[in-house]
């Protein structure tokens, strides 16, 4: 070590030396340039560091190489060259060809059918997303066979999707997933057993315009219309009526694409079919790939739909007559008021029938300005108060202002009462009557991004409801109020009678009875993330509210598209026993068993919830 600090401060003395010399040179005007000349060469060879301390030339070897390659002749010197530029080239040529690869697959439109690598989806809601290694997307029959036939062997995960629309992501897996968008054919309309075969990608929407020519339409459809057929019957998905049950019950059969059996199409009307039909009905795109579904049609039908504010008081006393005597009902709660938005619906009788002439005529709805006005007026002082311009309300439904409204504090609780008060008053401005086809009727606007909890639980039978709903609900309004919860309107409350597939949360073998379905719900602002993540562990705390007190007394059942799926720890351990102690998760788990051995249909936080029983 002593040598090699020798060494260097050796060489930076001689450097020097050498420098100053120079330099002292060029600044001699007393020498000629010819004599500057020879004394820079001399100075250039003074002794180097090496020779002053007698030891070998570290730099020798190149040295060497340097003069051999000088000395050699230009043909000698292209071939070197050539053998090591060649390759150099070669290497960086491929390295930019990769690199404009790469660039042009990440802006690449994907062909039609083509897989598409590690592709991030986020639901409706942005609430859940998933980056997953791969998203198949096939076109026909065929090719979905063969996918689902190749990762079986290879046991790679393929996780059925539909449109995104579920809250809670149930449809995500990081390690494959199959859309059928590209499979979304009506196959065919039957006028007289008024029934339609359609691909299971298929939109509510595009089924409802095929049966339109037809006089057809579904027996009952939930509040949107653009969920995709296999997923609007995997979760059991609903609408309302006392006496309708959920949408899986319009399903006669089935054509499943699955791992371990293959292609196979089943029938609720064959005998020996109907336990695995029941089964497959609500599988949760666990019990094979819904390919093909025909579903039992209605004639088409025109909808009086009568809308009008109440009060719990009066409600309550109306109650059975109003399940009874109305084939469609929904019931808005505004969380601190006391205030029920009420609608009903019931078919138009035909121009024909003695009846019709005592129906309600359509009534003409008030101006937007008049019937909006307490929530643009809110919207404003909102504003004022916070030395914000003044909003454009132009346009605006009140679905919209309430989103507005809510993005300015909502988590305020004193806020979001007065913006609830000026709804239910903007509520009492929109009473009347419309009449049209169902599927314009039963539908309505949900709002934006939102957070939602849905349940189903027992309220007694069809003509026979036992008070259960409105004991419920009485009970979730005093919870709000008494912790202080920022609830938004509105709490939303629907029927419908039983199912008969065991895995839905309205399942019953006995088809009168009755089930309420009733959800909670937060807004979210479309960009804001630190007040995102806010209101959802607010609502998180708000639902988590609502299952210590309500959830087992009343035996709820989570909505398959609103269960959480994603949770962990405790709040796991209890949505696990909730599943096992509602639905045959053994029975479920045998039928998947044969269906999937190697489980690749299903995501990994589904697999935590059903595994351990009965696989």
């Amino acid at each position: 070590e002593a040598g090699h600090d020798l060494k260097n401060l050796g060489k930076m003395r001689a450097n020097a030396m050498r420098s100053r010399l120079q330099a002292s040179l060029l600044n001699a005007r007393w020498l000629g340039t010819a004599q500057k000349r020879t004394l820079m060469w001399q100075t250039r060879k003074m002794p180097q560091m090496h020779e002053m301390l007698d030891r070998e030339d570290p730099y020798s070897y190149y040295r060497g190489q340097s003069e051999s390659f000088a000395n050699i002749t230009n043909q000698e010197k292209a071939k070197k060259t050539t053998f090591i530029g060649v390759p150099i080239i070669g290497i960086a040529a491929l390295a930019y060809k990769w690199y404009l690869e790469a660039q042009e697959a990440e802006g690449k439109e994907p062909e039609e059918g083509e897989a598409l690598k590690r592709h991030t989806l986020i639901n409706w809601s942005g609430t859940h997303k998933v980056t997953t290694k791969t998203l198949h997307q096939p076109q026909t029959l065929e090719e979905l066979e063969q996918l689902v036939a190749s990762c079986h062997a290879s046991r790679t995960k393929l996780r059925v999707t539909g449109a995104g629309l579920s809250p809670n992501g149930i449809s995500f897996e990081k390690g494959g997933m199959v859309s059928l968008a590209l499979m979304d054919k009506v196959l065919h309309v039957d006028p007289w057993r008024k029934r339609v075969t359609v691909q299971a990608g298929a939109r509510v929407s595009q089924v409802l315009e095929a049966l339109r020519p037809h006089g057809l339409t579904l027996e009952n459809l939930a509040s949107i219309n653009e969920q995709q057929l296999g997923g609007f019957v995997q979760v059991s998905a609903h609408g309302t009526g006392a006496s309708i049950p959920p949408v899986d019950n319009q399903v006669v059969a089935m054509k499943l694409v699955t791992p371990g059996l293959g292609t196979v199409q089943i029938s609720g009307e064959e005998p020996d079919q109907q336990k695995l039909f029941n089964m497959c009905k609500v599988g949760l795109g666990m019990q094979g790939i819904v390919a093909e579904v025909t579903l039992q049609c209605v004639p088409s039908h025109q909808l009086i739909e009568r809308t009008w504010v109440s009060d719990m008081d009066t409600v309550a006393s109306q109650h059975e007559s109003l399940l009874k005597n109305n084939r469609h009902l929904r019931y808005m709660w505004i969380p601190y008021t006391d205030k029920v938005v009420v609608v009903a619906s019931n078919k138009k009788k035909p121009w024909y029938h003695p009846g019709a002439f005592s129906e309600p005529r359509p009534t003409t709805p008030l101006h937007d300005d008049i019937r909006l006005a307490p929530m643009r007026s809110l919207l404003s002082e909102a504003a004022a108060e916070r030395k914000q311009p003044p909003p454009d309300v132009a346009g605006l439904s009140l679905a919209a202002l309430r989103d507005e409204l809510l993005q300015l504090d909502p988590l305020n609780v004193k806020h979001v009462r007065k913006i609830n008060e000026a709804e239910a008053a903007c509520w009492a401005m929109s009473e009347g009557v419309r009449i049209d086809y169902t599927d314009r009727v039963l539908g309505f606007d949900c709002g934006g991004q939102q957070w939602v909890s849905e349940v189903a639980f027992p309220a007694g039978f069809v003509g026979r409801p036992n008070g259960a709903d409105l004991a419920y609900t009485r009970e979730l309004l005093k919870l709000i109020e008494v912790n202080s919860i920022p609830a938004p309107a509105p709490l939303e409350q629907r029927w419908s009678s039983s199912s008969s597939a065991p895995m839905s949360p309205a399942s019953s073998l006995d088809p009168t009875h009755l089930f309420s379905w009733l959800g909670i719900i937060m807004y979210l602002p479309p960009d804001d993330e630190k007040r995102r993540a806010a209101i959802g562990a607010a609502f998180q705390q708000y639902k988590r509210t609502c299952a210590e007190v309500l959830w087992e007394k009343y035996g709820c059942a989570e909505h398959w598209a609103k269960i959480d799926v994603k949770s962990s720890g405790t709040w796991l351990d209890k949505t696990k026993s909730r599943v096992r102690a509602r639905y045959p998760v053994g029975d479920f788990n045998v039928v998947r068993a044969r269906i999937d051995p190697n489980e690749i249909l299903s995501s990994e936080p589904l697999s935590k919830m059903f595994s351990g029983q009965g696989a």
